[in-house]
């Protein structure tokens, strides 16, 4: 697990703030907006090779460099790190995509530069992997990047909306306590950190497929989410710790429960458009069901 997580978080949290200072209707796609545009490329890029250098500095430079070489990691954490990477790139995509179009550029190039933006940026995330001798250049995670650039951008080309979103959300768990140097030793690295206390979801909008005449609320959503429970290492649990570890078992969980489309929300305060934009991202918390090894679960309040 590596600390660039925290960056890339950091990036989307940042470019959502900053589209939403100016938040505006967007511009016609035959008026580009020359200020807007170099202030979006310059942050863009200056927020992208300072995020590398930092990471290649902070982090890479303290392991030996190797030549090119790939890593298969797919069996790693049960995969949840895999879906990470989707919901990375398919938010910086949104974010690229909403800030090409704030400036004044096409749909349709707004589509293929700005959504393709999450799979560019981790593309040279991989690359630092790829050089470092103790990772490696992943094709699981290049996949994944691709997945989740792949669902922004189709959704955006089909509909010209995003029906189906990428949603997070996280709970405390107790196995930090036994690895803290790698689940987190506080509780903001271990909410980058702690696979056991993630779910990711896809967030369906039910009224975005019905007739338009639908009295379905429009802000109503049906999610199905994916967890897991029981790991304190990647590969294995087959660790040995200062405190004594009890003999977790790994398994996957789902989920099914209703969520909120925060963008459906109505309201003309132009200050909730864009709170509600920014942590559109974010599972609502509402009962949950969860199915697995342990069988049906009813959690009257998931997060």
């Amino acid at each position: 697990m590596k600390y660039y997580i925290l960056n890339l978080w950091s990036v989307i949290m940042l470019l959502f703030v900053f589209q939403n200072l100016k938040a505006q209707i967007l511009p016609s796609d035959t008026v580009i907006h020359n200020k807007r545009l170099y202030a979006v490329a310059g942050i863009e890029g200056g927020l992208w090779a300072a995020s590398v250098v930092g990471l290649n500095y902070a982090w890479y430079s303290n392991y030996p460099k190797s030549p090119w070489h790939t890593f298969n990691d797919n069996k790693e954490w049960l995969q949840m790190d895999k879906v990470g990477h989707a919901t990375t790139s398919y938010f910086i995509g949104k974010v690229g995509y909403d800030m090409l179009r704030w400036s004044g550029v096409s749909h349709k190039k707004s589509i293929w530069l700005g959504g393709s933006l999450g799979f560019m940026y981790l593309t040279t995330i991989e690359m630092l992997d790829a050089y470092s001798s103790n990772w490696g250049f992943s094709w699981g995670d290049m996949t994944a990047n691709a997945m989740g650039a792949g669902l922004y951008m189709s959704q955006a080309a089909l509909w010209q909306e995003q029906r189906i979103s990428m949603r997070f959300s996280f709970h405390l768990t107790s196995y930090a306590q036994y690895r803290p140097n790698v689940l987190g030793s506080n509780y903001a690295e271990r909410i980058l950190k702690d696979y056991n206390g993630q779910t990711y979801w896809l967030s369906a909008n039910i009224y975005s497929f019905l007739n338009k005449q639908s009295r379905f609320p429009k802000w109503l959503n049906v999610a199905v989410g994916y967890g897991v429970d029981g790991m304190i290492g990647g590969f294995s649990n087959d660790y040995t710790g200062a405190k004594p570890i009890p003999q977790f078992t790994r398994r996957r969980q789902y989920y099914l429960a209703l969520d909120v489309d925060w963008n459906r929300i109505p309201t003309h305060s132009k200050f909730l458009k864009s709170l509600f934009n920014i942590i559109s991202f974010l599972k609502f918390p509402t009962p949950a069901l969860e199915f697995g090894s342990k069988g049906l679960i009813v959690h009257p309040i998931y997060y």
